[in-house]
């Protein structure tokens, strides 16, 4: 009997996962405003009543999409760390990891960004893009928490390049970022050892 549940709950996780990624298909592709029970079960070839069963709503979605999309930004920052063997390194990783999201995942980036931008106008949306935020945090800093203004200025710096990336004519090269990302990593080596007040 275990064996059969095992399937069941295995087919039941594989059945909600290609919901939630083909929920953010369908934002990338056309805007969360395309999100719809019958758009999202066709995008993921399930029956539109899978939608309802798996979710209480779009919104639940949209929510369960948001946090797939820091899972795979916090995997994809692990798998850098693992590569990374000395801190000089940091800057160019961190970039060549930025370009491959604007360059061979852009529709995923996009998607996940209107869904974090939702976030200002619905608040169903805004535990789950903070719990983004936090989850990058926490990464960065090692498992920490806290409100490091270097760790948050960096996050905001992220946000930035991959933003004004998405929206501009030609893709920046990991050349075009790494300098950007040397200085939010290392300020005082660009503006000297003095203090703003």
């Amino acid at each position: 009997m275990t064996e059969v549940t095992d399937g069941r709950r295995l087919k039941g996780e594989r059945r909600r996962r290609a919901i939630v990624d083909a929920a953010l298909r369908v934002v990338a592709r056309e805007g969360v405003g395309a999100v719809s029970h019958r758009n999202v079960a066709r995008e993921a070839g399930v029956p539109p009543a899978s939608i309802a069963y798996y979710f209480n709503g779009i919104d639940d979605l949209l929510v369960a999409s948001l946090l797939d999309g820091c899972e795979g930004l916090v995997e994809q920052i692990n798998a850098v760390r693992e590569q990374v063997t000395d801190n000089t390194q940091w800057p160019r990783a961190i970039a060549e990891l930025l370009v491959r999201m604007i360059i061979e995942q852009r529709e995923r980036t996009i998607g996940e960004y209107e869904l974090y931008l939702l976030a200002a106008r619905r608040p169903a949306l805004r535990p789950a893009a903070r719990r983004w935020i936090e989850l990058v945090r926490g990464n960065i800093n090692n498992g920490g928490s806290g409100s490091d203004p270097v760790i948050s200025a960096f996050i905001a710096g992220i946000d930035g390049l991959l933003i004004q990336a998405l929206i501009a004519d030609q893709p920046p090269a990991v050349d075009d970022l790494e300098p950007v990302l040397r200085f939010l990593m290392h300020p005082h080596d660009y503006l000297g050892t003095s203090t703003p007040t």
